[in-house]
């Protein structure tokens, strides 16, 4: 969605360098379309982001930009925007957290294809923030098939965290994109909580995914034990477990 609104507004041609910051997931999606395409891709990510998806992003031969570790996405943010600042005239600057293609994505397919797949049915959509185009653009979608449906965002407990990819939202930079409106609740997790989730899931149902997933599924069970039979909760697991595969995690199985 980010490049093709890009490359239908004529914003980048084949001359154009690409930059973006990135906690790794989005990064490695547009370091993949700009070796497609024939783009030059450099994403800043924090330090502490996985092995492996410094790995991929190299192999797609994108430049990385590894910024500090504490200040997280935030940081890179920064980053980012401090190289396009200096160099505006070589650079498209996708900037998912403030670029309305982001959650228009969502609201044109990952919407309508939750809608489709429960046959209408869905009563509860819960999703995790990081960019939160995910949340915003989904949200929005199912909430104008049915107003009635409750959607419910999943944050990190504390700022300090390791859950990857999702942010604190009263301490982090908030993303442009975020509607506040349409939460209709907010559930707090912990990282072991999510680590031990993404165990689980692995060892029970044979799903190898990240701790954002591992946080999305943990927050969903917990709702739905709270709801009347009938309900339908749906949520997003948004990252696969070989990009975290070099980290250790509690309750893992050796």
């Amino acid at each position: 969605g980010l490049i093709r609104g890009a490359l239908d507004s004529g914003l980048i041609d084949q001359d154009s360098k690409l930059i973006e910051a990135t906690s790794g997931n989005t990064g490695i999606a547009l370091a993949m379309i700009g070796s497609v395409l024939g783009y030059k891709v450099t994403l800043c990510l924090p330090s502490n982001a996985s092995v492996e998806r410094k790995r991929i992003l190299r192999r797609y031969y994108a430049t990385v930009i590894e910024t500090d570790r504490a200040r997280g996405s935030d940081g890179a943010r920064e980053e980012a925007r401090k190289m396009f600042a200096a160099s505006a005239e070589k650079y498209f600057y996708a900037d998912q957290y403030n670029n309305d293609a982001n959650w228009r994505a969502h609201y044109e397919t990952t919407g309508p294809e939750i809608w489709e797949q429960t046959e209408g049915r869905i009563t509860h959509f819960v999703a995790g923030l990081g960019t939160s185009g995910t949340f915003t653009g989904t949200s929005r979608r199912l909430k104008e098939y049915n107003p009635r449906i409750l959607t419910i965002s999943v944050e990190p407990n504390s700022p300090f965290h390791g859950i990857e990819g999702l942010k604190h939202m009263e301490t982090a930079v908030v993303p442009g994109i975020y509607d506040s409106s349409l939460v209709d609740a907010k559930l707090e997790m912990q990282t072991e909580d999510a680590q031990s989730m993404m165990n689980q899931l692995a060892r029970e149902e044979g799903l190898l995914v990240g701790p954002s997933s591992g946080a999305n599924v943990c927050a969903a069970l917990r709702l739905a034990r709270t709801l009347p039979s009938g309900s339908v909760v749906v949520t997003i697991l948004c990252d696969g477990a070989e990009r975290y595969l070099s980290e250790s995690h509690r309750n893992e199985i050796a």
